[in-house]
């Protein structure tokens, strides 16, 4: 062995003696730095500082907390692991073969980010302002149904996760929390997503109580138009064995009119929930109504942008339904550009579908986004460990926006610029 080797050999001794010694280190992290350091890992120093940092985790656990998740997707897991097959299938589907919800993540691979070196980045904003309020982070909440079934704090879990930080938050019509109870829980006002049902009487009555709440916009989504298949969904229903009919009697009345927006109307002529005979005349006749702002959620092309702008729309949600309305196979990130294309400036445009990182984030940005809007992985959370859960999620995916952010130089959300990405 020659004098130089002999040299590292007692470096890297005379290291683990120094780390062994350290109160912070277990002796599972002393294990793991040996071995990296024995198989001659030339990046072993770099990755020590990770190892002092990570959870005593194994690999290939489920996370019994959320302290031990190192990104998002550790909490699917742990989610499946608490939730029955039927209402983990609820959360886990998407439309056909899913093949729309796996591109709307996938989609964003295909986007580079380009760095910028020597900025002083040591104090940053990540804080937007949309319809007047400030929020601390553009990274909202998207509406998820009947988030009793995953948790029984449901929407009043996710809105106290959300005052940490000061995410914005859509409440859905079909939530298992009121308005009311949401707005309290999360000490600010929510924007309120409206299933429109096919009685004008019953949608009047829940834009009128959304408003009287507080809610600054009202949310319609018009991309459940066409019905659809959840093959995911219907799978997982045939592994649980539970006697569900107490909850799902099935039809409008039995089941969806039971959730508490819908507390002491008359539904008896709702015949279904997402206004299958909209067109544009009834955004005319909403927005009449809205004393608000009215936003619309479900654009993905020019043509309609184009046309929401002429209707007095004051925003647009790009979305595909996180994958859940059709089997378009176009992911939302793709669909974006052409749609900021289309209203120039005039109106915010926020994007959901697939975020999963902090990088995902401030692509989106980059693009155009005021904002985005994340769904599944705040749910994980909450069906895994309830408030706490929802926020790890959010405090994750808030770590690594701001990490990328200073990667990039961007020292405010308006210092994003387009010129950050390659698409393609």
């Amino acid at each position: 062995m020659s004098d130089a080797s002999d040299a590292r050999l007692t470096d890297r001794r005379n290291f683990i003696r120094f780390l062994a010694a350290s109160p912070v280190m277990t002796p599972t992290a002393v294990r793991t730095l040996v071995g990296s350091l024995a198989l001659g890992s030339t990046s072993a120093l770099a990755q020590s500082y990770d190892v002092l940092r990570a959870p005593a985790q194994a690999v290939g656990d489920v996370i019994a907390t959320p302290e031990q998740a190192l990104n998002v997707m550790d909490f699917e897991p742990a989610a499946k692991k608490a939730l029955p097959p039927a209402h983990y299938g609820y959360l886990a589907s998407g439309v056909d073969g899913d093949e729309t919800l796996r591109a709307n993540h996938e989609a964003f691979s295909k986007i580079r980010i380009r760095t910028r070196r020597l900025i002083d980045v040591r104090k940053i904003d990540t804080s937007v302002t949309l319809f007047g309020q400030t929020y601390g982070t553009p990274i909202m909440l998207a509406p998820v149904s009947s988030q009793g079934a995953f948790h029984p704090e449901a929407e009043t879990a996710v809105a106290k996760a959300a005052t940490v930080k000061g995410n914005g938050m859509i409440l859905s019509t079909v939530g298992s929390t009121s308005i009311e109870d949401v707005t309290e829980a999360r000490g600010a006002p929510v924007w309120y997503m409206l299933y429109p049902t096919d009685d004008w009487t019953v949608t009047e009555a829940l834009v009128k109580r959304a408003e009287a709440a507080g809610a600054p916009a009202i949310v319609l989504t018009v991309d459940r138009q066409g019905g659809r298949n959840t093959e995911t969904l219907f799978r997982l229903r045939r592994d649980d064995t539970r006697n569900c009919k107490d909850c799902h009697a099935g039809g409008f009345v039995n089941e969806v009119s039971r959730k508490p927006m819908f507390d002491d109307l008359d539904v008896s002529k709702v015949t279904n929930l997402y206004g299958t005979g909209m067109t544009w005349d009834y955004v005319d006749r909403l927005r009449k109504i809205v004393k608000g702002k009215l936003v619309l959620k479900g654009i993905v092309t020019h043509e309609d942008a184009e046309e929401a702008l002429k209707h007095g729309v004051d925003a647009i949600i790009v979305s595909n339904h996180g994958g859940r309305a059709e089997e378009s196979l176009y992911p939302t990130i793709e669909a974006l550009p052409e749609v900021v294309k289309a209203v120039n400036g005039k109106i915010p445009v926020l994007v959901d579908g697939g975020f999963r990182r902090g990088t995902d984030v401030i692509k989106a940005l980059a693009m155009g986004a005021a904002a985005v809007c994340i769904g599944r992985p705040y749910c994980w959370g909450l069906a895994a460990f309830g408030e706490p859960g929802v926020a790890a999620v959010l405090a994750i995916m808030q770590r690594e926006f701001e990490t990328i952010m200073k990667q990039v130089g961007a020292l405010r959300i308006e210092n994003i610029t387009a010129d950050m990405v390659n698409v393609g």
